[in-house]
C-alpha cells in the first residue's frame, strides 16, 4: 500500500508542477481556450483533492473501482471549488470574502469568467475588454466595474454558476458509485455540500 500511495503522491506533485507551469504561461497569451484553463485548475487544484481522497481509499484497502471514483469525485469537487473561487473573486461580498473583490480582474487573469467574456464579446465588447486589460495605469475600481459590466451584459455569472453545479453533480455521481453504504459517505457529501455554498 505504501508503495501505491507514493506512487500517487509523486504523479499528483508532477502534475501539481505542470499546472503551476500553464498559469503562468497564460498570462501572456489572449487566447486561452476554455479547454485549456479547465485542464490547467484540474492540474494546479482539483488533482491534490483527488489524490487525498484516493489515498484515504487504499489506505481502507478499498477496491481499485471505488480508489477510481473517489478519485474522480475528488477532481470533480476541485474543478467546481476552483470556479466558485473565480466567481467569488468577482462577485463576492468583501466582509464575508475576506479580502477585496476583483483581484483577478486587475491582474488580467486568464480565468473561465474572462475567457469566456473575450470569445463571446460583440466588439465595442472586446474592444473595451482590451484597452482594460493592455492599460499600464489605471484606477482599479474603475477597471473592477468595467469588467464586471462586461461580464453582467454577457451573462458571465450564471454561465459560471452553471459549470460548478455541472462539475458538482459529476462529482456527486462518482461517490454514489462507490461500493458502500450510502450512509457512510453522508459526511463526505455534507463537506461537498458546504464547500459549494461557501461564501469566502
Amino acid at each position: 500500500r505504501l508503495a501505491e500511495v507514493l506512487h500517487t503522491f509523486t504523479e499528483t506533485t508532477m502534475e501539481i508542477c505542470e499546472g503551476q507551469q500553464w498559469d503562468m504561461e497564460f498570462e501572456t497569451r489572449m487566447d486561452v481556450k476554455v479547454d485549456e484553463y479547465i485542464e490547467m485548475i484540474r492540474l494546479k487544484t482539483s488533482v491534490l483533492l483527488a489524490c487525498a481522497t484516493k489515498i484515504g481509499a487504499i489506505m481502507a484497502d478499498a477496491p481499485e473501482s471505488d480508489q477510481d471514483n473517489l478519485y474522480k469525485f475528488g477532481e470533480q469537487i476541485g474543478l467546481a471549488f476552483q470556479l466558485q473561487d473565480d466567481l467569488l473573486d468577482v462577485y463576492g461580498d468583501p466582509k464575508v470574502f475576506g479580502k477585496a473583490v476583483g483581484g483577478d480582474i486587475t491582474c488580467n487573469k486568464k480565468t473561465y469568467m474572462l475567457i469566456n467574456a473575450y470569445n463571446r464579446a460583440d466588439d465595442a465588447q472586446r474592444a473595451e475588454l482590451d484597452k482594460w486589460i493592455n492599460a499600464k495605469t489605471f484606477d482599479r475600481n474603475e477597471k473592477i466595474a468595467a469588467v464586471t459590466k462586461i461580464y453582467d451584459e454577457i451573462g458571465i455569472r450564471a454561465m459560471c454558476e452553471e459549470k460548478i453545479e455541472y462539475y458538482f453533480n459529476r462529482a456527486k455521481t462518482y461517490l454514489d458509485a462507490v461500493s458502500v453504504a450510502q450512509e457512510k459517505k453522508l459526511e463526505m457529501m455534507e463537506y461537498s455540500d458546504r464547500l459549494m455554498k461557501r461564501k469566502k
